[in-house]
């Protein structure tokens, strides 16, 4: 099953938590906030799910293939 990820970059704090777990998945931009690298993914959920909700500033959300957001908790 694919996953999409995005980062709401006016919550991220660039605290690189999420680069530090997955950088294959993450990377900052030019004003050094978190993104995606392609934003649509295979990766196990929770492993995505354990990133997400490792982020201080609740800034990572992870969507079905149906574009429904899953809940962290």
């Amino acid at each position: 099953m694919s996953y999409q990820v995005r980062v709401n970059k006016d919550a991220c704090i660039s605290s690189g938590k999420c680069i530090g777990d997955a950088k294959d998945l993450f990377r900052f931009d030019s004003e050094e906030l978190a993104e995606v690298i392609g934003g649509v993914t295979a990766e196990p959920l929770e492993r995505l799910l354990k990133i997400a909700r490792r982020c201080p500033g609740e800034a990572i959300a992870v969507f079905g293939a149906d574009g429904t957001e899953i809940p962290l908790h």
